[in-house]
């Protein structure tokens, strides 16, 4: 039913106290914000994003913090960005994102990490995310927009990424990737230490369905 929480939804997002209670109350008052900007009953949006009418509203309420997989299907279902659930007004032309304000988006178990080095305010036509990827993990991320390219400059570890059916890249310290976001692809940590790297997205608007940070 969709007016229960399902299993997954849960498993995909954490409760609002173990996360500053401030991103939650932002991410909250964007997604009510956004919905009814687009006309959708949260009976809709649950229908068209696949996630539970009484997960939206315990978001939307500022009870639960979604996980990255949870923000990218609202954010898909509304044609939005990410940054648009998570963004706060901006003022002034200089803004400093200390990396204790800075935006931490985890994947359901924790091993995907990546910490936003720009505000989350206005839409960003380039994001750069600071990431960091758990030993034995896989994270696989859904196909963006047409349009939108990533580079991503491995710092320490050992990576490989697969990008649509090509064949894996592997990637040691201080090699780089470029390739075209718009297939799905998987960043593989299959080392016994944890992965950093550096990921530039590009070619990002908001006003396309362009639904995913990563």
């Amino acid at each position: 039913m969709m007016g229960m929480a399902r299993r997954q939804d849960i498993t995909e997002s954490r409760s609002a106290d173990s996360v500053p209670a401030k991103l939650s109350i932002v991410v909250g008052e964007n997604l009510r914000q956004l919905r009814r900007k687009h006309g959708f009953s949260l009976d809709q949006l649950a229908q068209t994003s696949g996630v539970s009418r009484a997960m939206l509203g315990q978001i939307e309420t500022g009870k639960s913090a979604p996980t990255i997989n949870l923000l990218a299907r609202i954010a898909d279902a509304l044609k939005v960005s990410v940054p648009s659930l998570l963004s706060s007004p901006l003022t002034g032309g200089t803004v400093v994102v200390s990396r204790d304000s800075a935006t931490v988006l985890t994947s359901s178990d924790g091993g995907f990490m990546c910490r936003a080095l720009f505000p989350l305010g206005n839409p960003q036509g380039i994001e750069i995310y600071d990431v960091t990827i758990a030993p034995h993990h896989n994270e696989t991320i859904a196909a963006h927009a047409p349009g939108a390219k990533k580079r991503l400059v491995v710092v320490s570890g050992e990576l490989e990424v697969t990008v649509g059916a090509e064949s894996p890249a592997r990637l040691s310290e201080g090699d780089a990737i470029l390739f075209n976001a718009d297939s799905a692809h998987c960043l593989r940590n299959s080392g016994d230490k944890e992965v950093k790297a550096f990921l530039v997205v590009t070619g990002i608007q908001d006003v396309a369905p362009r639904p995913r940070v990563l």
